[in-house]
């Protein structure tokens, strides 16, 4: 598997995003991995938004409903 360091990720993103190979590319930070770039599969990209204006959000999605005095 291809390996990049992430300084030299930032320095090609955009060309590397264009000829990512399905087997994906591991980013590297001072030798170690953090991270894996893999491309999206066709058949998973149509997930992407799928399920716009099907969910309805019901009450403060903000708030754990809990509540309590930031003084005590």
């Amino acid at each position: 598997m291809k390996q990049i360091a992430a300084a030299k990720f930032k320095e090609r993103c955009l060309s590397i995003l264009d000829r990512v190979d399905p087997e994906g590319i591991v980013i590297t930070k001072r030798g170690k991995p953090v991270a894996k770039l893999i491309p999206i599969r066709t058949a998973s990209a149509g997930l992407i938004g799928s399920l716009k204006g099907k969910l309805r959000i019901k009450g403060d999605i903000l708030s754990t409903g809990a509540r309590w005095d930031a003084q005590s």
